[in-house]
């Protein structure tokens, strides 16, 4: 019996507060850094369920869904292992604590966001603030590789 080796599927939130910004994490394990909310899916759990409960476990916040951006895959964009996430927009409100793999949780403007963002987050997050200036998602173009 062949073994296959498959991406991991995970998700991340933009969480936009009612009263501006959005929420970063700042990462208690490695890699370390600022990051947008998210983790790995669970197995038999659903992506928005998954979202759902890593904003909660991770922010205190209870969040809704606002919609599904936009879909990250590139092999390296996690340096543990190949990983897939799926990043949705949310909105909340309150007063975000840090909880689980949180050791601090603050939340940002745009011209705010720190440098330090672990993952491929910084793309994320120029895509997110592009299409909320523009309306345009991400370019879904597959490009070659030689």
């Amino acid at each position: 019996m062949k073994n296959y080796r498959n991406p991991i599927p995970t998700v991340d939130i933009i969480i936009e507060m009612e009263e501006g910004g959005i929420v970063l994490i700042k990462r208690k394990n490695p890699p370390y850094g600022w990051a947008i909310p998210g983790g790995f899916v669970d197995y038999g759990e659903s992506l928005e369920d998954a979202a759902l409960r890593e904003a909660r476990e991770e922010t205190s916040l209870s969040v809704h869904l606002v919609e599904q951006f936009h879909t990250y895959s590139e092999p390296d964009r996690d340096p543990r292992q190949h990983t897939i996430s799926t990043v949705f927009i949310a909105s909340a409100s309150g007063i975000p604590k840090a909880l689980d793999d949180a050791c601090e949780v603050k939340v940002f403007q745009e011209d705010e966001i720190p440098e330090e963002l672990a993952f491929d987050h910084k793309k994320i997050l120029r895509d997110y603030f592009s299409y909320k200036k523009t309306g345009l998602r991400p370019d879904n173009k597959v490009s070659a590789r030689t």
